[in-house]
């Protein structure tokens, strides 16, 4: 068995591919964030405040993020 790190070759992803692989990763992060807010007694809710134009046709949701703790943890 060989121990030896070899180099990964270079995906041949268009800049379209990387940007849509950016979003996806960022958006699983968001939810990993969110499961482990929810875990601690917060409740999150995303936002819609704008929507990104290009002129040309695209278009993408701009969010934030609404939280709230439980009612017992704001007592305190």
């Amino acid at each position: 068995m060989s121990t030896e790190f070899k180099a990964v070759p270079a995906q041949d992803f268009t800049e379209r591919d990387r940007a849509i692989n950016r979003v996806a990763d960022a958006v699983h992060r968001m939810n990993e964030a969110v499961q482990r807010a929810v875990s601690s007694g917060i409740s999150v809710e995303l936002v819609r405040v704008s929507r990104h134009h290009d002129g040309a046709g695209s278009w993408g949701d701009q969010m934030i993020p609404l939280v709230r703790e439980a009612a017992s943890a704001q007592a305190t």
